[in-house]
């Protein structure tokens, strides 16, 4: 580098410095008013329901495979008609890095983002949140999406027992 590139490159930093010197200050008060974050602002996560009202997940262990620190964990149930849900669902917050990773992952859309950025406490045991603290009793982003319809597999009947659905296919009716 040559000293005339040096020089250029001081001058342009004092010039940038130099044009927001008399800048009025874009200054919020906070608690008083609110930033409205963009639409695709991904923050607090919460778990949705089916439009049945059911619970949409069904703990595959997605959504804490794919979170890059460990945030999530939960524990497979059964319920009376087969399906599966989590009998508990535990996220921590503090460990959090809201990338989003659990959300893309999830089959069922049970895990959503929210725009909702004011989760800030002074205990961190208060930003443990439980399955009760999550589930909230809309759909979410998608109101009409209900897995179990959705996958076309019936619960309580085997696989081809609906009367939408077509019978498996022997794999080995297939080779030549």
């Amino acid at each position: 580098m040559t000293i005339a590139s040096d020089i250029q490159a001081v001058v342009t930093g004092f010039w940038t410095t130099w044009k927001h010197l008399f800048r009025r200050p874009v200054t919020v008060q906070y608690p008083e008013e609110k930033r409205v974050p963009y639409p695709r602002y991904r923050a607090r996560i919460v778990l949705t329901r089916d439009p049945d009202g059911g619970e949409r997940c069904v703990a595959c262990y997605l959504c804490s495979a794919a979170c890059p620190v460990d945030c999530i964990s939960m524990e497979a149930a059964e319920g009376d008609g087969g399906r599966r849900s989590a009998a508990w669902f535990r996220i921590n917050f503090s460990r959090c890095i809201f990338c989003g990773l659990c959300a893309e992952a999830c089959p069922t859309m049970a895990i959503q983002m929210t725009p909702d950025y004011e989760i800030g406490t002074r205990d961190v045991m208060d930003l443990v949140c439980e399955k009760e603290d999550l589930l909230i009793d809309g759909c979410g982003k998608d109101p009409s999406y209900n897995f179990y319809r959705h996958s076309g597999i019936g619960v309580s009947n085997p696989r081809g027992g609906n009367p939408d659905e077509e019978t498996p296919t022997d794999p080995r009716g297939l080779m030549p």
